[in-house]
């Protein structure tokens, strides 16, 4: 993985040699070039590691998307916000299946952080509202709950909204 602001200069270095074969007549090596710039400047927004780990996480492969998480030595450095958004997104959602106070945490900082989806703030707020309801705190998986009925714009989360809802009133 190569860090953010590389990125950056391997784009500007590859606009100022495709300006350079422009200005050689090498008008095919300049387009390739142009072309090219596309892929930093991908990888820039979308970190790679986080882009396998969601692959291996839509196979339910926690392992490997652990391991490719693992690979990120330092999200504050090497990440833009939204990537760190989604890194703490993704150790939420892996730690949730074992240890909720850090599965909460992480989900938390994940909503501060900001994630680029609705759906996918929907999911981190309807996992802290299943943390709340466990913990007996109803106020707050309530307001969670309302929060994440108006986020689910697709009504994907219906059911588990419902599901959630009349276990509250059991509390």
């Amino acid at each position: 993985m190569f860090h953010k602001n590389i990125k950056l200069v391997l784009a500007a270095l590859l606009f100022a040699t495709a300006i350079w074969q422009f200005t050689e007549n090498n008008i095919g090596n300049g387009i390739f070039l142009l072309l090219l710039i596309g892929i930093p400047i991908f990888l820039y927004f979308k970190n790679e590691y986080i882009l396998m780990a969601f692959f291996k996480l839509r196979k339910q492969d926690f392992e490997g998307a652990k391991v490719w998480l693992n690979k990120i030595k330092n999200p504050e450095g090497a990440l833009v916000r939204k990537q760190q958004g989604y890194f703490n997104y993704l150790h939420g959602l892996m730690i949730a299946q074992t240890n909720l106070n850090q599965a909460e945490k992480y989900f938390k900082k994940a909503i501060e952080l900001g994630l680029s989806l609705d759906m996918d703030l929907a999911v981190a707020k309807l996992n802290l509202a299943g943390i709340a309801m466990s913990r007996r705190r109803k106020i707050e998986a309530t307001n969670l709950i309302n929060e994440v009925s108006k986020l689910d714009k697709q009504n994907m989360l219906k059911d588990q909204i419902t599901m959630m809802k009349q276990q509250l009133k059991k509390i």
